[in-house]
């Protein structure tokens, strides 16, 4: 056996009682990954309510940016007619935007791992707040390709940044369920953008779309100064792995330890297995954590290494395939997306409005996404730990995908061929959240799962993910139009028979997922060697 643990394979629940590191308060037997130190102001160390504002900060930043984001794509039938540029032009601008999110994290990542993820945030949504309002003002298509470009670079923390984030502040055990919030805020928003624009768009026109989108972007912008915080922290690799020896409290002894000597840490969620121990050093004050610069967490020949490695993670299969799993789940919502007015007003003859209400299906099928590729999840890996001695291995996660390879067929037959066979339109609204509900599941399980292999290098692997899915996204975009050439009918039966077999991919990767990363082991531990951060 391999002396280097193999990343991902870890030690969840503690059998016997007698595992070292700290445990769970809400659950003795569950030992937290990452292990915490004993830093008062170790993000990992925060009392709930503070992990929960910082949460709700998170959460703030993402609606703020997604929200206005897909809101403006709603809108670009008058802006053609008002400003006389071409609508494909539009719409690739559109495309070269999402291109950006994911190729822009290239830079965007490397920097808030070395400059702090605070300042990120804040410089994204500030300079959001510009470019939306530029928007009022563009009439040629140089300039909208420009702004584009722009909003895409500076808006990839909504991408790859959040999910980093929420690893930073909660444990494995209860980091799935915050991933799935975070999927239904992306698509929830996604979902019901088009909802308020369409109507702002016929009460007020697409201007005061821009202008309403700038005010909420400004005031999240002031809340998220107020009580965001910087989750940065340089704790370093101490995760109990499967190769890891443990000592029992009898062995301690036998050696000539003391269990008056023994530690473990405590804070309002965290307690250690036999003794306690309080945290040590000084809390920052309130006027600390509002500031945007907390010094250089990595070196600048770190973060550029961080800039170009994300690229040769791509070698690992569970990074590919997460990317793949991730890419192909957003396909099928801009398969939705593409579809939904064109199905809706040519064939039931519904008004913009009414097709934006059609939306209101969708997000509710991405809400059930977060109960079951996130808490579901969660409960599961835990539950299977147990079975397996306590040993949680990453693949576990991946049996919760059975139930997309069931579901996603059955919505896209219900809206493709529903539409062609002219079904009530209530059969396509359920349609469309049964395959919101498979995509929000997608995406959570795909950067659970990554996260669940690779945490120490959770803030690159996440821009692999993000690389491979929206390099996907932005093809699909040119394979949309000729697919529906096919005819409704066509192409969403073999749309489900592809659907089908893609999420049916987990079934390997379950039997060859923990080969590849024992293969990946020497490598892995070299990069995380080099990287400063605990990200």
């Amino acid at each position: 056996m391999s002396s280097l643990p193999i990343p991902g394979s870890v030690v969840l629940v503690d059998l016997d009682g007698h595992a070292g590191g700290p445990h769970s308060a809400a659950h003795n037997d569950i030992i937290l990954h990452p292990t915490p130190s004993r830093d008062v102001n170790d993000p990992l160390n925060w009392s709930k309510w503070r992990k929960q504002l910082h949460f709700a900060m998170l959460m703030t930043y993402c609606v703020s940016v997604g929200f206005c984001g897909c809101a403006l794509n709603s809108v670009l039938v008058p802006i053609s007619e008002q400003n006389g540029i071409k609508l494909g032009d539009l719409v690739a601008g559109t495309g070269y935007m999402f291109l950006l999110l994911g190729w822009g994290g290239l830079i965007t990542q490397p920097f808030a791992l070395t400059y702090g993820k605070r300042l990120t945030y804040m410089i994204s949504n500030v300079l959001n707040v510009a470019m939306v309002i530029w928007l009022i003002y563009i009439n040629n298509s140089g300039t909208w390709f420009a702004n584009r470009l722009i909003m895409g670079l500076i808006s990839a923390p909504i991408e790859m940044l959040v999910e980093v984030s929420i690893a930073d502040i909660f444990y494995a055990h209860e980091r799935g369920f915050y991933m799935g919030v975070y999927s239904m805020a992306l698509f929830g928003g996604n979902f019901l953008a088009p909802v308020w624009a369409g109507f702002a768009n016929d009460r007020w026109g697409y201007k005061w779309v821009f202008w309403i989108c700038a005010i909420q972007m400004g005031l999240a912008s002031i809340i998220m100064f107020f009580f965001m915080e910087e989750t940065n922290y340089n704790r370093g690799t101490t995760e109990i792995t499967e190769h890891d020896v443990v000592a029992t409290p009898d062995s301690e002894q036998e050696a000539g330890g003391s269990d008056k000597k023994s530690e473990a840490v405590v804070s309002h969620n965290v307690v250690g297995l036999h003794t306690e121990r309080q945290l040590v050093g000084t809390p920052h004050t309130y006027l600390q954590r509002l500031s945007l610069w907390h010094g250089m967490f990595n070196s600048v020949s770190t973060m550029w290494a961080q800039a170009y490695r994300p690229i040769l993670f791509l070698r690992y299969p569970v990074v590919f395939w997460s990317g793949f799993l991730y890419g192909s789940s957003l396909i099928w919502y801009n398969v939705l997306n593409a579809t939904a007015s064109l199905i809706f007003t040519d064939v039931y003859n519904f008004k913009a409005s009414a097709v934006g209400l059609t939306y209101l299906g969708p997000t509710i099928g991405a809400c059930l996404a977060t109960v079951w590729g996130g808490w579901a999840a969660d409960k599961w890996l835990v539950r299977e730990a147990r079975r397996k001695n306590g040993l949680r291995e990453p693949e576990d996660r991946l049996w919760l995908l059975v139930l997309n390879a069931i579901v996603l067929p059955v919505g896209l037959i219900l809206w493709g061929v529903g539409a062609a066979k002219q079904i009530h339109w209530i059969g396509l609204v359920i349609g469309g959240s049964m395959v919101a509900f498979t995509s929000a599941n997608g995406c959570t399980i795909a950067l659970n799962y990554v996260l669940d292999s690779y945490k120490d290098l959770g803030g690159e692997v996440i821009l692999s993910v993000i690389l491979v899915r929206n390099t996907m996204s932005f093809g699909i975009g040119y394979a949309i139009t000729p697919w529906l050439n096919m005819g409704y009918q066509n192409t969403f039966i073999t749309a489900a028979l592809v659907g089908m077999a893609v999420y049916a991919s987990f079934l390997p990767v379950v039997y060859y997922g923990k080969r590849w990363r024992t293969a990946s082991a020497k490598s892995y531990w070299q990069y995380v060697k080099t990287s400063v951060v605990s990200h």
